[in-house]
Formats: structure tokens, sequence, C-alpha cells
């Protein structure tokens, strides 16, 4: 269950895109009355993009909702949900939303933290006192992928292994009592054991299944009528077909997991329509108080200090300036990719039915840059300064104009030599973009890519609110 990240953490985020053959005709509009909310030329453009990232990607369908002033202001799909017999693509219809099922799972563990069941610093020797440091490791921990827990599934596709049927307890005895990947809170590596572990813990402490209790105490208050449990069967053939592909080849019905493997860190497949209720819901912060708003939205802090750019459930970021609660989700055949915007009262669902493809996560994108245009243009113009400085240095010459007295103390000659005698060599870039953001010391930072035929380098900036580059790095990537 690979996790679509939209903040790279320390750009070790493996993005696969595969350049599919265009499936033009496939790329039909699904006929769905328009909601109201979006007016009709941008809804036009929203349209436009998910054909166009369909027909680069070759994903066979997407569906999509957008939530715009705490309001469902647009559903709609595209493309052909199955390839035989072809069947188009329809809102109501539900797609596996992969690890964005990790934050109903956290959600339960909030609700039984506020109910005096458990508390989020409980060690899990709590409920599970067998599992490796269990006595060390805490909810929190597993809630934030800090505890070490080695990774059962890691892979972007099904395993062998993986098609047979297994428990949580056979998981957890497979990869939870064996050594600890690092010390507890030492580092930030995602896990879907971790949560395998919650949703026991869940069950354990709420004396009922994980997918009644998530029933009962989410699904039901938000009105999500259509949720389904992929980790027990296939969905129907009412719903969409999951696919894969083998390098560029044409699309294949993608392996199902066999049952368990999904348990409590994937196993939620749902309409765009009720992905866009669990935002709405915590935009209105439905479900929990406040505080556990925040326990969930708040960035974890490792103990040497550094921000892991997710919290309990859910990444937590910056996107254009803007504060972003993010995740993404794959299992065998379907990828997904979840935006809300809290400060805007904003939100982005989009759903594809083929794995291994960025689909989702690009299409998501270029509606946020679409919905917030002004953000976007001070990222371009952001961007092409960075660039502008880059190839500067690359020739020996800086505007310092552009800098802090700090910054400028940095770049002495000899600093300048060296730049242009290093990069100048490397010619002009292949591409140059930007792969991070956010708030940091009263800065905002920001890194970028710069990629040429050999080599790959990090631009790490820090600016002033005055406009002014504290910083401006430029490292070799790891």
């Amino acid at each position: 269950m690979r996790f679509w990240f939209g903040v790279l953490r320390k750009q070790s985020q493996l993005v696969f895109i595969f350049a599919g053959l265009a499936l033009l005709a496939c790329a039909s509009l699904a006929q769905a009355p328009a909601e109201p909310k979006l007016a009709s030329d941008v809804r036009e453009s929203v349209d436009g993009i998910a054909r166009q990232v369909l027909a680069s990607t070759g994903a066979p369908s997407a569906s999509l909702a957008i939530v715009k002033d705490g309001q469902i202001a647009y559903v709609q799909a595209y493309g052909d949900a199955r390839l035989d017999p072809l069947t188009p693509a329809r809102p109501e219809m539900r797609y596996s939303i992969g690890s964005i099922s990790k934050q109903f799972t956290a959600t339960a563990i909030l609700m039984l933290a506020e109910e005096g069941k458990l508390s989020l610093d409980d060690p899990v020797a709590r409920f599970l006192p067998t599992l490796t440091r269990a006595n060390e490791v805490t909810i929190r921990q597993l809630l934030s992928h800090t505890s070490g827990y080695q990774d059962y599934w890691p892979q972007d596709y099904v395993p062998p292994f993986m098609r047979q049927e297994i428990s949580a307890e056979r998981i957890l005895d497979l990869w939870a009592r064996k050594p600890l990947d690092f010390d507890p809170g030492t580092q930030w590596q995602y896990s879907n054991t971790n949560f395998v572990i919650a949703g026991v813990i869940v069950e354990k402490a709420s004396g009922m299944p994980l997918l009644e209790f998530l029933r009962s105490k989410i699904f039901a208050p938000l009105d999500m009528q259509s949720v389904a449990n992929v980790d027990q069967e296939r969905l129907g053939e009412t719903d969409p077909a999951g696919y894969m592909r083998y390098a560029l080849g044409p699309p294949r019905v993608a392996p199902k997991e066999g049952k368990g493997w999904l348990f409590a860190a994937g196993e939620l497949a749902m309409p765009a329509r009720d992905l866009a209720k669990w935002d709405i819901g915590m935009l209105d912060q439905r479900l929990l108080k406040p505080s556990s708003y925040k326990e969930m939205e708040t960035e974890i802090k490792l103990k040497n200090g550094e921000g892991a750019h997710y919290g309990l459930g859910i990444g937590v970021g910056n996107e254009s300036g803007r504060r972003v609660l993010e995740h993404g989700g794959e299992v065998s055949g379907f990828t997904a990719e979840n935006m809300v915007f809290p400060d805007d009262r904003a939100a982005i669902v989009v759903l594809t039915n083929q794995d291994a493809v960025n689909a989702s996560g690009q299409i998501a994108r270029k509606i946020m840059s679409l919905l917030f245009p002004a953000r976007a243009d001070a990222t371009a113009k952001k961007l092409q300064q960075a660039r502008e400085i880059f190839a500067g240095l690359q020739h020996g010459t800086l505007d310092r104009s552009l800098f802090t007295a700090n910054a400028n103390s940095y770049f002495t000659e000899q600093a300048i030599r060296d730049f242009a005698a290093s990069l100048s060599p490397l010619g002009a870039p292949q591409e140059f973009t930007q792969t991070a953001e956010q708030e940091r010391g009263g800065m905002t930072a920001r890194v970028f890519r710069v990629t040429f035929a050999k080599k790959i380098l990090i631009v790490s900036t820090y600016e002033m609110p005055d406009g002014k580059l504290e910083q401006y790095l430029v490292l070799a990537r790891e």
C-alpha cells in the first residue's frame, strides 16, 4: 500500500509515472448531473485536466469530488471503469482508497482516547504485550510511523504470499515480533504494520470489530452510505475493475490481495462523494473534539527535533503556501489522492483504477493550481527566481540584492568561484522543479530538484517575510 505523499521527505518519495498509451477513446465523460457550485468554465477546465492526465498516463478511469466553501461543489467521473465489457465510469462507483483508510483508523483511536479507553501515549504493551519492545513503543508512534515496526508491504505489486488469506495476528507474528528497524521516535518510516497493530488495539479497546466501529461511529454520522470493505472481497461488477501494466503494455486486470492483508491499513472503498463527506467532516470537526483534531493534524517531531511532515494517519504540509492535510493510497489495481485545505475549507478527491501510476496525484495538483491560481502564480515566480539564481551561479555571478546580509556573507568570492567551477560543467538543467514548501523558523523553506543527464541536485532555500533569501544551498542528491 504505497502512500502517495505530496510533500517529499528528504526527497525519498518513490513516484511511479508510467507513460501509457493514450486512451482518448476511453476517456469519455460519464453522464452525471453537474453540481452548481463551480462556474461552468472551471468545471470545463477540471474536465479537461482529468481527460488529459488519463490520456497521458493511460489510467483507465478517474472519479473526483471537489469541496469548496465547506460543501461538495463538483462530482464527476471520466474514462472507463471496466475495459471488458467496456463500461463508462460513473460518479456513484466505489474505488479502493488504499492507505487513505489510515485516517479512519487513526480517528477511531482518537475517539477511544476521548472516551478514556486508551491514551495516545500508552505503550503498545497495554494491549499487545508480546510485540517487540512493546513497553517502549507508544500508540502515537504507531499512528505517526515513528515506531520502528517494519513495513509488511513496501512493494507496489502483490507478491505471491500476499494472495493467500492471513489474519492480523499472523501479520504481527511475522513483522511486529522481529527486531525494530530503528529506535522508537528516532526516524520516520512508512509502515503498514503500524496500522494493523492500531486496528487490533481499536478492537480490543472498543470490544467490537473495526469495521463495525467505523460504520457506527464514522460512516453513519457522516452519511457515508456506500463504503465497502475490500479486505474481504473484490468490488462488485457495478464498480470499477482494478488494473495494472507491465512496463508500457496494455492494462491487465490486477490480482486481488488475500483476505486480511488490508486490515486497518487500506481496507476501504467508496465513491469520491463519500470521501468528500469525510473531508467536510474534518473541516467542520464533526466527529472529534477540536483538541483531538489538533493532535491528528500536528506534525510529529522526532527525538532530534526534526519534523516528519506527518501527523496521525495523515500527511501535514504546505502546498503553494496553503496548509494541506494530504494522503495518497494504493492497493492492487487502484490509486487515490485526497487533499484537504482546512484554512480554505476546500478539498480535492481523485480516485483511479490503476496501480503504480500517479494519475490521481497529477489530477489533484493540477486542480489545486486551478482553484488557487494566485498561489500557483506565486509558486511559478519563486521557481523562476531559483532557476535564474542557479544559472547565475553557474557563470560566477550573483544578484546580491536578492539576499539578506547573512546569506551574502555566506557567498564569499571563494564560494562563488567554487559554485561556478562545480556547476558550470553540468550545462543547462533538463528539469528544475519545486518539490516541497513549508514554514520553518519564521521563514518559508522550499526545496527544488535540478535534473541533469547524469546527476540530480537539490536546491534548498529559506525566504524571509520581506522576500529576501536567507539561504540558497546546492547539494548533491542522496
